[in-house]
Order: structure tokens, then C-alpha cells, then sequence
């Protein structure tokens, strides 16, 4: 008997069919990773196990009996937890107090009585985490085990994990997997959606794959590798994208950033006295846990955020003071981090595409349409953009609206290239596809910042790695040199190393 038995789910979204006829299976005891491209169906199918949703047909089981879920309060009592990537926590409330907070009757609580509770069940699952601390002064891996225990407190039996590893450095995802080890022996059944497939190959039994919202199947994960799932997934071998050649030794210094500091929103130091080279045909990997001046620096680095202090250099010409235009046509090209940000989402594909250079599609003060559509017909095709110029931007995919941003981007050939986290919420065809993208430029000679909180894309794309902590670089180190256990140690600030 299986501990959750979906059968036949089916979701209509108006026109769009989200699963069709899905079964999902998971036994007690096991890890069972739900995997798939960006819309094949996982989220939608575990929003309806944990009642955020109900399916349009179809039936689900828990412990063999027909189950009624219409909120997340129904799936609790059915012992179904979720951790979802964006923490649902209070930041100044105790841990204690976040664990309780919803599921006690009590007008006052009792503090000491709901520490002891809590600690009790801490020590209970081996969560190490203090009752008493206060949520915001807690780090990322912290937070998210007070999620898990928030759910494990409430008796789940079942743990729904939606990218779990997304936000954590290495050695707290090495703490995530004894945490979750020990606690599938103690019987606790685990779904862990992830597009890490190391990871899912590391840690779980089984794998299901959804694709177009149809189940691929179930494999036992012993029986299978990385490159098996990721076909599987995209309906094609992939093979994967990794830097095969070195920098030229002979090759000079594109982009100079000599003592920059920077402000926050908040008017809080952001960057301090940051220094950093890139030379031609180089990918220099900034690594670091989000929030540590990453944003603020790609901000800086195209002209829509004013520095303190401090000179941004392209061939010896200094940028700082400069708008965004002007770092544009000094060749500073730059993929936002957010794509939605970087386009209009009411205006077409071919609209987009001429966005940021519209007077070079400009006659006497009158845009040239036609010119706009060729141009955006030609960039379709040679960057493989499923869609139409006519199409509503908004209307495309998180990966195609990826591309029409390179497209728009990488067809002005820019001496540098600002991109952070390009692959972020991508599939594995797509991320293949960006990845791929940003070694051509490298290879045509130029200067690429890839900032990154995904590990693995920084180790097999860049040849150089730089990490930031606290504003600062904390240490630069060549790739081949690097470890995702170095960089670990370097991201939570216990490590400086300079190459």
C-alpha cells in the first residue's frame, strides 16, 4: 500500500491542460524526487496534494483511503507538509513562536511551555535549532529547517520539498541530506522536486518524470543516471555544456573595477572597496549566497546604479558618471537578472527585441516598423525563439523570453557581458541552451561576468571564480583549483584565498 496514491489527476487551467492523467506513487520511507522541465506539470500536481488547488478529475489516496483535500488545512490533518522555496516565516517572531503560530488554540501563549515543546521536538527529529532565536537572525539553511520542523511538528508524515537546494550553499545542503536521511529511517516520506540532478541522484530512491504535463514514469534511482533523467525530461540526449579550452595567456584586461563601494536602498553599504579584472575571452564566475552585494554590483556595472566610490573601466575608459546608454555603446551589454523586468510584457517579440535601441530604427523621428520586424524575424531564427514577432511577450515561456533578452543583448556583440543568474528558473533544454550562449561570447573574445548562486554552472562555465561576501570579495581563485566545499567555506566567510 502506498502512502500517497494519485490517480488519473487532471488540471484545466481554461485552455491550458497542466496534468493529464497523472499517476504518482510514493511509498513510507522513501525520497522520491518529481522532476521535469519549467510547465511540465510538478507544481500543479503537488499544489493539489497539498489542497492549494483541486484537480478537475482524478482521485487521491492517502494510506489506502479515498482523500477529500480542499486547503492546506485539510492536507495537514492528512499529515501532508510543504516547504516551499520562498519561507512562509515571520522574521521577528522566535523560532518557538513560528513553529506554533496557526496551530494552537490559545488566546496567550505559554513561552516557556512552547520553547520546551519545540526544543522537545527538535531534539526528537535532530533539527539542531534554538527555540529561542529570533527568525531573522537566523542564516538561510536555518530558516529552512525551522520549516521542515513547522511541518514535522504538525505530525506530516508526508514532506513536500520545492527546490529545497535552491538557496543554500554546500555545506548546508550536505546538513539538508543527513537531516532528510535520517529522517526517511525514522519513516518519513519525502517528495524533493529539484532540477539538481546530482542531487537527485544522491539523495533519493525513486524518480518520477513528468513532461507536457503527461507522466514519463517511475525509476528506481539506482538504475539510472544524470544524463538518462535529463532525456527523459527534454525528449532528447542532452551533453550538457562545459568550458573546453583555457584562456589565452597573452589575452588583455577588458573590464577594470578599481575601490567601488555602493549603497543599498536602504543607504546601507552594499559593496565596499570591491576590486576586479576580466580579460578578453574570459568568464570570471562571481559565487556567493544571495544578498551579498551581487545585485548591487550588476546594477552598478550597467549604469543604473550610481557608485560611492571607485572607477568601472572598459579598454581604459571610465564609466562612472555615465548613463546606461552611454555603458551601452561603450560596449557594456547586460541580461537582467530578473527577465520579467527586462521586457514589457504587453508589447510583442519584435517590440522587445528593438528595445534600448529604437533610435537606430529611427527616421526623421518616425520608427521604421518594418525594419523592426525584419530585425526581430532574423534574431528569432538564428536564436531558435519560439515565437511569432506578433506574439505578446508575456504570452512566452520563462526560457524563450530568456532568449529574446540574448537576442536583443548578444546581437550588439558587447566587449563585456554583465549575467546575473541566467539559468534561474530555467529547464535543463534551456539552461543548456543559455550556457552555450555564454561560452560562444567568451569564445569570440569577450570579457563575461556570470554571477551565479547555482554552483555547478559556476565551476563549468567560468575560468576564473570570484567570491563575494558581505560586499566584499573574499577570495579569486582559478576553477581548476576550486571545490564546491572551498567555495562553501568562502561564501559563509570562513575562508579567504587569493590566486
Amino acid at each position: 500500500m502506498f502512502i500517497v496514491d494519485m490517480q488519473k489527476i487532471t488540471k484545466i487551467f481554461g485552455e491550458l491542460l497542466a496534468n493529464d492523467h497523472v499517476d504518482f506513487q510514493l511509498r513510507k520511507g522513501e525520497i522520491h524526487a518529481l522532476l521535469g522541465e519549467n510547465g511540465a506539470g510538478k507544481t500543479t500536481l503537488m499544489r493539489i496534494l497539498y489542497g492549494l488547488y483541486q484537480q478537475t478529475t482524478g482521485d487521491v489516496f492517502i494510506n489506502g483511503e479515498k482523500a477529500i483535500i480542499h486547503s492546506p488545512k485539510d492536507a495537514i490533518k492528512y499529515g501532508i507538509g510543504m516547504v516551499t522555496q520562498h519561507f512562509a516565516l515571520v522574521p521577528p517572531m522566535t523560532v518557538a513562536e513560528n513553529i506554533v503560530l496557526g496551530y494552537t488554540d490559545n488566546i496567550i501563549l505559554d513561552q516557556d511551555s512552547i520553547e520546551q515543546k519545540v526544543g522537545a521536538a527538535a531534539k526528537q527529529f535532530g533539527l539542531e535549532i534554538n527555540p529561542k532565536s529570533i527568525v531573522r537572525h537566523l542564516s538561510v539553511g536555518q530558516r529552512q529547517r525551522v520549516e521542515i520542523l513547522k511541518a514535522l511538528y504538525r505530525n506530516a508524515s508526508v514532506l513536500i520539498l520545492d527546490e529545497p537546494t535552491a538557496v543554500l550553499v554546500p555545506q548546508e545542503v550536505d546538513i539538508l541530506f543527513e537531516t532528510l536521511d535520517r529522517l526517511r529511517n525514522d519513516g518519513l516520506s519525502v517528495i524533493f522536486i529539484s532540477h539538481k540532478l546530482d542531487e537527485v541522484t544522491k539523495i533519493t530512491d525513486r524518480v518520477t518524470v513528468l513532461r507536457d504535463g503527461k507522466s514519463i514514469g517511475t525509476v528506481n534511482t539506482c538504475d539510472i543516471n544524470t544524463r538518462q533523467l535529463a532525456a527523459m525530461m527534454v525528449g532528447r540526449d542532452t551533453f550538457g555544456v562545459t568550458r573546453q579550452t583555457d584562456i589565452n595567456p597573452e589575452s588583455k584586461t577588458i573590464l577594470e573595477v578599481e575601490n567601488l563601494s555602493v549603497l543599498d536602498d536602504k543607504g546601507l553599504p552594499a559593496i565596499n572597496n570591491l576590486k576586479l579584472s576580466i580579460r578578453e575571452g574570459e568568464i570570471l564566475g562571481i559565487a556567493g549566497v544571495g544578498g551579498n552585494g551581487q545585485k548591487e554590483l550588476a546594477e552598478i556595472l550597467c549604469g543604473v546604479r550610481i557608485p560611492t566610490s571607485g572607477s568601472i573601466k572598459i579598454d581604459g575608459t571610465n564609466l562612472v558618471g555615465k548613463d546606461p546608454l552611454e555603458f551601452s555603446k561603450l560596449g557594456m551589454g547586460r541580461i537582467p537578472e530578473d527577465r520579467h523586468e527586462g521586457v514589457v510584457g504587453d508589447l510583442t517579440v519584435y517590440e522587445n527585441l528593438s528595445l534600448e535601441y529604437l533610435d537606430e530604427f529611427t527616421n526623421k523621428g518616425v520608427l521604421d516598423r518594418k525594419t523592426i520586424r525584419n530585425n526581430a524575424e532574423n534574431l528569432i531564427k538564428k536564436f531558435q525563439i519560439k515565437a511569432k514577432p506578433t506574439d505578446k511577450i508575456k504570452t512566452l515561456s520563462g526560457g524563450n523570453m530568456q532568449k529574446v533578452l540574448l537576442a536583443r543583448v548578444l546581437s550588439r556583440q558587447p566587449k563585456v557581458l554583465i549575467v546575473p543568474q541566467p539559468t534561474r528558473g530555467l529547464d535543463v533544454g534551456a539552461t543548456e541552451y543559455v550556457r552555450e550562449q555564454l561560452l560562444e561570447q567568451r569564445n569570440r573574445g569577450a570579457a563575461v561576468m556570470l554571477i551565479s548562486e547555482d554552483l555547478d554552472e559556476i565551476l563549468c562555465l567560468s575560468d576564473r571564480i570570484a567570491v563575494m561576501f558581505e560586499g566584499e570579495i573574499v577570495g579569486t581563485i582559478n576553477t581548476q583549483d576550486a571545490t564546491p566545499e572551498k567555495l562553501g567555506l568562502m561564501m559563509s566567510g570562513a575562508l579567504r584565498e587569493v590566486a
